[in-house]
């Protein structure tokens, strides 16, 4: 039923997508892809790469009270961060899209065409994250201490108040992520509430706030029930929408020390009904890898995801996800669809590596009724 009713939903809303303007921030990172070398056996690629994660603690816990050399060998760099690829994805949508983030001053190469195409404006050097990639997973190590540098006066500072102002003032959407990356991320949502939003013009259509936390994990209780409740305050300037993977949504019912009802799809439908009227804002989205779950003052709804063995890609699936969602969300389709629509722009992604328009999300949504995803 959610397959149908999406592909009806979103044929008759996709010519608004040009009409729509997001703007999005705040992170930026280079992503480096890295293998771990085992054995060398010659210069440059004549190496044995380690394909498994426990070779390398293996080799580390080896060390210990010792020393040891481990090679690293960059593959390639490409573009990173929460915002920067989510909003490549709503670029793909057809949205008029504007970038505020960490892309570096000058801005580095890996982000050149996605700075030209988003009009973005950028005051600090990107984050670095090292990713060593294995057959069975993934080590992040990251770089990005000077982020404590990236607040509120920056961003004016880069892009003039009146710029940023006017920018607010036009936004269909403005998804805030990566809050735990971005030290001054709570301190930037007080000066948006308190010298930004209550001077912005009424907005034909309202707008929406989708905020998206990116593993919270290291933040303390205490940093995290702060921005929950500043984001809560975004509710009096538009619709609020907060994205969580069940990992995110667990450690939220913790801070505010709600019961975890569990893991089914009926368990699902409960957490984001939950949260969304303890923190009373539009709409709580709760997405494990299976299938994602929503819930408004109206109603709950859950879509089971379209499962793919052999991904392409994982990392910025969520991204995606969320991309998906905001979209929809922002062209006015009803939850179930919004639901629908994110995780067949997240299932694209994973089977291609590239960001779906609206027309591949169409195609996709038709094979998937079909039974051919």
């Amino acid at each position: 039923m959610s397959i149908s009713q999406t592909i009806k939903e979103l044929s008759e809303n996709a010519s608004k997508a040009t009409s729509k303007f997001a703007l999005l921030g705040f992170d930026g990172f280079v992503d480096r892809i890295i293998k771990v070398v085992d054995q060398r056996s010659g210069p440059g690629e004549h190496y044995t790469a380690m394909t498994m994660i426990d070779q390398l603690g293996f080799r580390i816990s080896a060390a210990a009270g010792e020393s040891a050399n481990i090679e690293l060998y960059a593959q390639y760099e490409k573009l990173g961060g929460n915002g920067p690829i989510m909003a490549n994805a709503i670029l793909a949508a057809g949205l008029d899209v504007q970038y505020i983030g960490t892309l570096g001053n000058p801005i580095h190469p890996v982000f050149k065409e996605f700075a030209a195409q988003t009009k973005a404006i950028s005051s600090i050097e990107p984050g670095i994250t090292h990713a060593l990639e294995f057959d069975d997973g993934k080590i992040m190590l990251g770089e990005m201490a000077h982020f404590a540098k990236f607040d509120y006066k920056s961003i004016l500072e880069a892009m003039g108040e009146g710029a940023f102002k006017d920018a607010l003032a036009r936004a269909d959407l403005f998804a805030l992520v990566n809050w735990t990356m971005i030290p001054a991320m709570t301190a930037i949502f007080e000066d948006l509430l308190t010298k930004a939003l209550p001077s912005l013009p009424p907005k034909d259509g309202g707008r929406t706030f989708f905020f998206d936390l990116a593993d919270p994990a290291k933040r303390s209780k205490a940093d995290l029930r702060g921005a929950l409740f500043a984001i809560k305050r975004f509710q009096a300037h538009g619709r609020v929408v907060l994205g969580l993977n069940l990992a995110e949504a667990r450690q939220v019912l913790s801070v505010l020390e709600l019961s975890d009802p569990g893991n089914t799809p009926e368990d699902l439908k409960s957490i984001a009904t939950i949260l969304r009227n303890q923190l009373e804002i539009a709409c709580v989205i709760v997405h494990p890898r299976e299938g994602a779950a929503c819930a408004t003052r109206e109603e709950s709804q859950y879509v089971a995801g379209p499962f793919c063995k052999d991904p392409k890609i994982s990392t910025g699936a969520g991204d995606h996800f969320n991309a998906g969602f905001s979209m929809a969300w922002t062209l006015g389709l009803s939850p179930v669809a919004c639901l629908t629509v994110a995780v067949a722009t997240s299932g694209q992604y994973v089977r291609t590596a590239q960001s779906p328009s609206i027309g591949d999300t169409l195609d996709f949504l038709l094979e998937w009724d079909a039974g051919e995803v």
